[in-house]
């Protein structure tokens, strides 16, 4: 690295911005995913293009530690590819630099990205999660008719299963409307209400809802059927202090809370084994940075092909597909206790691609 100064700049001046624009190119194809929801929240619910906003950046911020390793094996093979299509390898060889001193800029390079990813993927990429989902909460909460689809009956819609035939976003008005509240197991209760109305909390967004029903009948079921008729009733949707106490879900936690909850003496099995396998994971998506760093290396220094950036754009995302395919294979092994021990699982995939990396490489050497 000190032997060839400028040639370990020149490099790594050639990497960072190709990073750079892959990390800005993958977000864009994730985002593009979720395009249509999003337009749906600001055209049709009538959500702020500022909040359209957040939600954007709250995703991106979860993406990165998946996009750090994809990013990097795009900028190495487009790199070297491009080196090879100008000749610029055989004549840095030519000038008497060495293999060794072609690919280190990548590697190095790759550690400041893996231990980046590694603080990414412990602390802000939970972070963002938490944020995501606390704003989706109280986006359904002040814009609660935009959680109810014509229809189609929505379980998990503030612990109750509402329907309704007819639902207009913009003013929050129900048509037609069927509510079954199974909070208490023993007497479970069934509102049926020809027309409602949204009412949310507008000084305390996100803590109070109410749907007010008109014309309709509560049935409650137990040891007697009771039934009463109704002109207007009134059902609070949400409970200020359960959300509050709303619970992170296990991508929503950073290392420091995996680590004390996953060697908790009150988890059940099912809990303990969902919070070892996102522990692993964060260790091994981080870890795949280098992953990809070398097989960048062993198919970028042996290419002599003329279409390098297509040719490196290809094989990037050629990489990524079976990388992905196998990491979520094994994965699901892992989660459906086929593969018993959770680290092996986990970190087989990054074992094999590393394995087939350093062969490849290790040929292109000779």
């Amino acid at each position: 690295m000190f032997k060839n100064r400028r040639v370990f700049a020149y490099i790594l001046s050639e990497i960072i911005p190709s990073f750079l624009l892959g990390v800005f190119i993958f977000i864009c194809v994730l985002l593009m995913f979720q395009a249509l929801r999003l337009t749906e929240f600001m055209l049709v619910h009538g959500i702020k293009a500022s909040t359209i906003v957040k939600i954007m950046g709250y995703m991106s911020i979860s993406f990165l530690p998946m996009l750090m390793p994809m990013s990097l094996l795009f900028a190495i093979l487009l790199t070297y590819n491009r080196f090879s299509m100008d000749s610029e390898i055989i004549a840095l060889k030519a000038s008497g630099v060495n293999t060794t001193s072609i690919i280190l800029p990548s590697i190095v390079f790759s550690l400041v990205v893996t231990f980046t990813a590694a603080q990414t993927t412990y602390f802000l990429a939970p972070w963002g999660n938490r944020q995501f989902e606390i704003l989706i909460n109280r986006l359904g909460n002040t814009k609660a008719a935009a959680s109810i689809k014509e229809g189609t009956f929505s379980e998990g819609f503030f612990d109750l299963v509402v329907y309704a035939n007819k639902v207009d976003s913009q003013n929050g008005s129900l048509r037609d409307i069927f509510i079954y509240d199974e909070k208490n197991p023993s007497s479970p209760i069934t509102v049926v209400a020809s027309d409602g109305q949204i009412i949310p909390d507008t000084t305390r967004p996100g803590h109070s809802v109410l749907l007010r029903l008109f014309k309709g009948q509560i049935h409650r079921t137990g040891e007697n059927h009771t039934v009463i008729n109704f002109d207007s009733y009134d059902v609070f949707l949400n409970d200020p202090i359960k959300f509050e106490e709303k619970k992170k879900t296990s991508s929503s936690l950073n290392v420091t809370e995996l680590e004390y909850l996953r060697h908790s003496e009150n988890l059940n099995p099912e809990q303990r084994h969902e919070y070892d396998i996102e522990y692993h994971k964060r260790t091994a998506v981080s870890f795949a940075c280098i992953v990809f760093c070398f097989i960048g290396l062993a198919f970028g220094i042996v290419t002599n092909r003329r279409s390098g950036k297509s040719s490196g754009f290809v094989l990037s995302v050629g990489f990524i597909i079976l990388y992905w395919v196998i990491y979520l294979s094994f994965e699901s092994l892992v989660r459906s206790n086929k593969i018993g021990t959770t680290w092996i699982g986990i970190w087989l995939p990054n074992a094999l691609f590393m394995l087939y990396a350093l062969y490849k490489l290790r040929k292109s050497w000779n």
